[in-house]
């Protein structure tokens, strides 16, 4: 039986290390901690639908070193299907390099690797897979030529939804209209709209510019304040609140929220918009009261029994 939601999306490796503050140029300074961990926004959604329990296949580009193995065990053990995942011999995996500082600050320089060679060749040697989705699930950490080739491939035959991020400024219109859900957060939206400050009172005007340059439905996620979206059906902003938690890691609580709107789409068709959104924040609100990405991913079973009817 066909994966109910397919990611075509980055796997990145994060190489953390904790400093008392972020150095000065040409300065070595001594840290106090260093992690690694696995992250990258496709690889991220696909693990929190896959926690929810639902079937999953991850469309991505590893490198050939020991990082892709560790990641393809992660996969395999979250019963993702891997077997769209192709390692590049001749190159390393996607990385981030990140500093953080004791007061939050952070420094982080990232290395595509392996994630740019995530071609349309590549998606369409997946063409079945894709198409048989009942949800597809795209970000822009990967080459935007891929993802929009995977939309048109997917045209059609379900629901697709794309996070737009990182952010990029001038979006071909087309991949914006391909899309069913276009999603991004304050800071993505600012970039892509200017917009700026993004704040309560000119939410609806950055959606509308969204939805002129072609999106079809516009989700805005907000952080704490929960989310907000408009189609152009309805080009009313409506928001959506989320429960208010002390937060100690929100990290990754954008990816939580795209993986559960992507399970919900999937496995609770007759629901509502507005009502997909609000069970994803649940997702997103669980993923803030723990550390780290894949660590405070929720399972199903650590969940309100009601989330799922």
């Amino acid at each position: 039986m066909s994966p109910k939601i397919v990611i075509v999306g980055s796997c990145m490796i994060d190489f953390t290390c904790f400093s008392p503050r972020l150095p000065k140029p040409g300065e070595t300074i001594i840290g106090s901690n260093y992690e690694i961990k696995y992250g990258g926004k496709g690889a991220n959604q696909c693990m929190v639908a896959a926690k929810l329990g639902a079937s999953t296949a991850m469309i991505a580009s590893l490198g050939s070193d020991i990082y892709a193995q560790e990641y393809l065990k992660i996969f395999k053990e979250e019963n993702v299907d891997i077997s769209c995942i192709r390692v590049q011999e001749d190159q390393h995996s996607g990385i981030a390099h990140i500093t953080v500082a004791a007061n939050g600050e952070n420094s982080i320089v990232v290395v595509l690797g392996s994630n740019a060679s995530l071609s349309s060749k590549h998606v369409e040697t997946s063409a079945e897979i894709v198409k048989d989705a009942t949800v597809l699930l795209c970000q822009f950490e990967t080459p935007l030529e891929t993802t929009r080739y995977a939309l048109k491939l997917h045209k059609g035959h379900g629901l697709s939804i794309v996070n737009g991020a990182p952010a990029v400024e001038n979006v071909d219109s087309e991949l914006l209209s391909l899309c069913d859900i276009f999603c991004v957060n304050e800071r993505e939206a600012e970039i892509m709209t200017g917009v700026h400050p993004l704040g309560s009172s000119n939410i609806q005007k950055a959606v509308e510019k969204l939805l002129d340059r072609g999106c079809n439905t516009v989700i805005l996620t907000l952080g704490e304040l929960g989310a907000a979206y408009a189609s152009r059906e309805n080009r009313t902003v409506t928001m959506v609140p989320a429960k208010h938690v002390q937060s100690v890691d929100s990290t990754g609580a954008g990816d939580a929220f795209l993986g559960g709107l992507a399970y919900f789409k999937a496995y609770h068709p007759g629901l509502s918009m507005n009502e997909c959104i609000r069970r994803a924040c649940a997702i997103a609100t669980e993923s803030v009261l723990k550390f780290g990405t894949h660590a405070s991913f929720p399972t199903k079973s650590s969940l309100p029994p009601e989330l799922f009817t």
